[in-house]
């Protein structure tokens, strides 16, 4: 096996030993690939389903949610008066999201909000047991600042996208925590990557590591 070809077996492998898509998280996933749209997949999914049972998950909140896809795994592991708040700025997006949910008999576990996350997580008290972060890569440390102090102590908060999607540079990312390099040359996309991980690897409450799956994830978790 070559070094190119273990990020796809490794995808594939924990697809097959993490939790179990049901049929609507497989049509979700095909409609994704059909119209080429941007989602964490079946390997993340079912990460993120874990992360949910870890932090034993009440509440979750989401920037970015596009048609659902994330929410459905979370939904599916929060109690029958948990909540996932779904924010989307494409009001088509978000209504498949809430026929998605219902048709898996979880809208009552979801919040749908149209409008921009950064905004609507103002309305929101704490606390918090899981925030993923998949907005505009430029917002991800706004993001992060304006859900801070609304995670739960041991919360989790995964910001999609750290290594690849979109124009995002992964070497450019590598090399510049390796050796404390210049963000000037990099294009906006990796420069917000690259914000968001130093903005929350700089706050002492919360401790940070990557998971190298899908486009790969910034997983924090706050410690106090």
């Amino acid at each position: 096996m070559t070094a190119d070809e273990l990020p796809d077996l490794l995808e594939s492998y924990a697809t097959a030993i993490g939790p179990e898509a049901d049929e609507i998280i497989e049509e979700m996933g095909a409609q994704a690939r059909r119209e080429g749209f941007p989602y964490v997949g079946p390997a993340v999914g079912g990460w993120l389903a874990m992360c949910a049972r870890f932090a034993d998950a009440e509440r979750v909140f989401e920037f970015g949610s596009g048609f659902g896809y994330s929410a459905y795994w979370f939904a599916r592991e929060l109690p029958e008066d948990g909540e996932v708040v779904l924010t989307e700025i494409d009001a088509d997006e978000l209504d498949q999201a809430r026929e998605y949910l219902d048709r898996g008999g979880l809208a009552d576990r979801a919040a749908f909000e149209h409008g921009d996350a950064i905004e609507t997580v103002e309305d929101y008290d704490g606390p918090f047991d899981v925030v993923l972060i998949d907005c505009q890569k430029e917002r991800y440390a706004e993001a992060f600042e304006a859900v801070r102090d609304k995670v739960a102590p041991g919360g989790i908060v995964a910001a999609d996208n750290a290594v690849a999607g979109g124009s995002i540079d992964a070497e450019q990312l590598r090399d510049y925590f390796e050796s404390d390099g210049d963000a000037g040359s990099m294009d906006g996309m990796t420069r917000g990557i690259a914000e968001y991980v130093e903005t929350v690897r700089g706050d002492e409450a919360f401790e940070t590591t990557l998971l190298p799956l899908g486009e790969g994830v910034a997983v924090s978790q706050r410690e106090h």
